[in-house]
């Protein structure tokens, strides 16, 4: 079962990566005529312009000569360090989709484990440690992890059985989180590839300045500066857009889980006061088959 639950895990990643992947194809690979209308234009020698002796008397507003930066095809001017936020942003999309799909509440609390749990609670002989074991089974989740630890301990003191509940939810609130954390890293390194591409694109852009400023003085070194500068500047915008995002779900994950966790506890709190009456008489041990009557000090009574 174990196996079969990571191969569906696995096979859900690359389900959601590859429809990820689908719909960003045509966000970064923009049509020919898009990146036909964004070229940067060449730098110009500056010209002289001979100033006009009087206003235009014409109360119409002049149109406006300047156009939009096309994100899209100013994606592909960030140079081969987008490749990794491109990844990442992947990476971002599919653990935060598997996440929701996960931490859905009746995937954690299924409907039918409470209903018959409830159900056997309310039985004239009170409820069976092993009834509830073996509904367990049939409904693997995180509650049915947590009281399956708890049951194993029915016959022992109370204090041991909390110590099952709290340690057992502990290691499925880890197992939980294991891929929130993911969304963490992505949201700390995010940005630093971002600025390890602008920092790599400004130091770029000075060198083709001092490169034209030696081959053609009459270029406008400080144009294609800034052509240069605001280019380089799209790798760290990446890298927050990416970021933000990251962060607020890893936060939102996570108090998700923790949320969760404290309602099944609080659940199986609930059922404690009803195995009190097997403490020091028997243990279910064995998958609960069949219960096994020890002493209260964990040996094994003999039977006529």
């Amino acid at each position: 079962m174990t196996l079969f639950c990571r191969l569906n895990q696995r096979l859900t990643y690359a389900v959601i990566f590859g429809i990820s992947l689908l719909l960003l194809i045509p966000l970064i690979c923009p049509t020919e005529s898009a990146l036909a209308a964004t070229v940067l234009p060449p730098p110009i020698a500056p010209e002289f312009v001979p100033p006009q002796t009087a206003p235009p008397t014409s109360a119409e507003p002049q149109p406006n000569a300047k156009t939009g930066i096309n994100f899209l095809s100013l994606l592909t001017q960030g140079g081969w360090f987008m490749l990794p936020l491109v990844v990442l942003s992947l990476g971002v999309v599919t653990i935060a989709i598997e996440r929701f799909l996960a931490l859905r509440r009746e995937k954690i609390f299924p409907p039918a484990l409470i209903d018959q749990i409830s159900e056997l609670s309310h039985s004239p002989n009170g409820l069976d440690p092993r009834g509830v074991y073996q509904a367990c089974q049939r409904y693997p989740s995180s509650a049915s992890y947590v009281i399956r630890a708890m049951l194993v301990k029915v016959g022992r003191p109370q204090m041991e059985m909390e110590n099952a509940v709290s340690e057992s939810s502990q290691r499925e609130a880890t197992r939980l989180s294991q891929m929130t954390s993911w969304l963490a890293l992505a949201a700390a390194i995010a940005p630093l590839i971002g600025l390890l591409g602008t920092v790599w694109g400004i130091t770029q852009a000075f060198y083709d300045t001092t490169q034209m400023a030696e081959l053609n003085a009459g270029q406008n070194r400080g144009v294609a500066l800034a052509n240069g500068i605001y280019v380089a500047l799209v790798t760290t915008m990446v890298g927050l857009v990416i970021a933000i995002p990251a962060a607020i779900l890893s936060h939102h994950f996570e108090n998700r889980i923790i949320q969760l966790m404290n309602q099944i506890e609080e659940m199986v709190y609930n059922l404690l006061p009803q195995f009190e009456r097997y403490e020091g008489q028997v243990r279910f041990t064995q998958g609960f088959d069949e219960p096994v009557p020890t002493t209260a000090s964990g040996t094994r009574k003999k039977t006529e």
